[in-house]
């Protein structure tokens, strides 16, 4: 496993729609690792191939190390795509990796339903509620070059973009 560099705004590589996975490699397994390594040494609790410049549709994520229980629930969903929504939206405080120090609430579908790939190659289908739900429709948006900001108002995606536009012009990096 190795660590990767997570990709800030506003690199346009993030603005990339990922191309789906063909086959469940030994490639895909090595970058879904690293993408675990990097999700947990970031820390995050998701994290798309698109923000480690891999513009592939793989999504890494782990829900219950957010508990700070110390256990750990390791999931990977090689091209996932949502297959039914609820009309019912919840409104969740979301933040990115790729977007450091920056939290906005989101409204999104409170309960999804989900088709995708496993690492063993097999099929799935899964419902999604809750924090569950937000994250994996958080994740499906990266590989589709959507950031969360896009969900909030104009002006305060303006604002936000300009802030890392700056950051970048000058050279500082957010870790």
């Amino acid at each position: 496993m190795a660590l990767r560099e997570i990709i800030i705004i506003p690199d346009k590589q993030l603005r990339l729609i990922s191309k789906p996975v063909e086959t469940v490699s030994a490639e895909v397994r090595r970058l879904a690792d690293d993408m675990f390594e990097t999700m947990y040494e970031a820390p995050g609790i998701g994290l798309a191939a698109i923000q480690v410049a891999q513009p592939v549709r793989l999504i890494t994520m782990d829900l219950v190390r957010k508990e700070g229980n110390g256990l750990t629930e390791p999931r990977a969903f090689i091209n996932p795509e949502v297959i039914a929504a609820s009309e019912e939206m919840n409104v969740y405080e979301e933040g990115c990796l790729s977007i450091p120090e920056y939290y906005a609430e989101v409204e999104r579908p409170k309960q999804v339903r989900i088709r995708y790939t496993d690492l063993d190659g097999n099929v799935q289908e899964e419902d999604a509620d809750g924090l569950f739900a937000t994250c994996i429709q958080h994740e499906i948006d990266h590989l589709n070059g959507v950031l969360f900001v896009d969900h909030i108002s104009k002006l305060k995606r303006a604002m936000v973009m300009r802030k890392f536009e700056k950051a970048a012009k000058r050279g500082i990096k957010y870790v």
